[in-house]
């Protein structure tokens, strides 16, 4: 397994990955409530960088609606720099096993880093999300085939720190899919079951205003590769472009019409920062396309 050494995972990741097998099965979006353990997020700004508001942050996404926390200790913002290994490590563990213990909810590791990945795993987490899609750190697909993990496969043109320098396609969203095809066979070499797999096409990484639009207006493309959907429009810099609006909350409502259209083109999980406002949001859409009133979600 290229070095991976795995502990046996805590009771808890087993309880929380049949949990995401159980929401799996709803007919609802399923809403990831974003916990940025950081100082420097470009949406919050270093306000849940401390533990304690970290976990306060995440009990109240819990409550407002969130089936699934999304916990990171790393900025992706654009021209982000990398974190230390040490430092991301000693601001996500002490969240996700506080958490791992009270909410009957699956908690994702927001990292690209497998040392990362294995100690959350190891403390109650039972999902991946890497941005990198598997690429930056040669122990994460082995890491994720010997726990048999769900792994979000993001799409992003370069890194961080250059990611939106000048980036151009000749073919935005061939070139996505195919970015996409080849992720998936590199998973299935690695012995990660296709369906653990999530494809994240990376609203804002490495895009452009109109690659960003044009994703989410023809974001059923992918539907084919027959996994799970997953957008991340929040409070993002192409709402704030359209509205005139700076970073921060003011830009929630008009991600709702994001998450709405993502929604209406096959999304199947949306990535937020504001819970409520995509619950009740989402519950209405729900139940203006079905001409009823949505089922309860399925929590395991």
């Amino acid at each position: 397994m290229g070095g991976i050494s795995c502990a046996y995972p805590s009771p808890e990741s087993g309880r929380q990955r049949q949990a995401w097998a159980d929401l799996l099965k709803s007919p609802c979006p399923l809403i990831m409530g974003v916990v940025n353990v950081t100082p420097d997020s470009f949406s919050d700004g270093g306000r849940f960088f401390e533990a304690q508001s970290a976990l306060a942050q995440a009990r109240a996404l819990a409550a407002a609606g969130a089936d699934i926390l999304d916990i990171g200790g790393e900025s992706t913002r654009p021209y982000a720099d990398p974190v230390p290994l040490e430092e991301e490590l000693r601001r996500v563990i002490p969240v996700i096993q506080t958490l791992a213990g009270e909410v009957n909810l699956p908690i994702s590791i927001d990292t690209y880093k497998a040392p990362v990945a294995r100690a959350a795993l190891e403390a109650g987490a039972a999902v991946i999300n890497d941005i990198s899609a598997l690429r930056f750190d040669p122990e994460m697909a082995p890491l994720a085939a010997a726990y048999q993990v769900p792994v979000i496969l993001m799409h992003m043109h370069g890194t961080p720190r250059d990611m939106q320098v000048e980036p151009h396609y000749h073919d935005l969203l061939g070139e996505i899919k195919d970015f996409f095809k080849e992720r998936l066979e590199f998973a299935a070499s690695q012995g990660i079951s296709r369906d653990l797999l999530v494809l994240d096409p990376g609203i804002g990484f490495g895009k452009t205003f109109q690659h960003n639009l044009e994703i989410l207006n023809h974001l059923d493309v992918f539907l084919d590769l027959g996994c799970p959907l997953l957008v991340g429009p929040s409070r993002k810099a192409f709402i704030g472009h359209i509205l005139g609006l700076p970073n921060g909350e003011v830009r929630d409502i008009g991600t709702l019409a994001a998450l709405g259209m993502a929604v209406m083109r096959g999304a199947r999980l949306v990535r937020t920062h504001n819970a409520e406002f995509a619950s009740q949001f989402l519950t209405v859409l729900t139940a203006i396309q079905t001409g009823e009133l949505p089922a309860a979600k399925l929590t395991g």
